[in-house]
């Protein structure tokens, strides 16, 4: 009888990839794309605002969106689309950019994306996510974002005070 041998073959690696999230400021997803690292950010936000269509419409009030990004978002064509879809964009000035508008809200505002990418990442471990194929990746970044999104479903909908608070659910 022969012998069976059992090759381990390498596992695959997975660096690099982004995920580009639009998300409320209670940090309910309203819109993603799991990219490689070295995709134009403009360009994915672009193609999640053309998928997305509530997130390019003004209020029936007049009033726009508005839009919390980092400085990499900017270039007159990106800005005057962005514009054209009812949303303000709000981002840090690049060097050499005179101030923006709205630039002394950035900071605070930014917490709030912070905080939102930590309750991601620590409580619901995102980076340690355990996909070995692209599929299994992208699933197991989506079963994040729902579990997200049905806890500040659920939160508002029972009156808690922090709608992305996961602690009820951390068992």
């Amino acid at each position: 009888m022969g012998r069976i041998r059992l090759l381990r073959l390498p596992q695959p690696v997975f660096l690099g990839l982004r995920l580009h999230l639009v998300c409320t400021l209670h940090g309910l997803p309203i819109g993603y794309a799991l990219t490689g690292a070295k995709v134009d950010e403009r360009q994915t936000f672009l193609d999640i605002l053309a998928d997305t269509p509530a997130m390019a419409r003004v209020r029936a009030d007049g009033h726009r969106q508005l839009l919390i990004g980092d400085k990499n978002y900017y270039g007159a064509g990106f800005e005057e689309t962005v514009d054209q879809a009812g949303i303000e964009l709000l981002r840090p000035a690049r060097k050499g950019e005179k101030p923006r508008a709205g630039s002394r809200f950035f900071k605070p505002l930014r917490q709030i994306i912070e905080s939102i990418n930590d309750t991601l990442k620590g409580q619901l471990d995102l980076e340690h996510h355990g996909g070995r194929t692209p599929a299994g990746v992208t699933a197991r970044i989506i079963q994040r974002l729902l579990a997200m999104t049905a806890a500040i479903w659920h939160n508002d909908q029972t009156g808690q005070a922090v709608r992305r608070s996961l602690t009820a659910y951390d068992h």
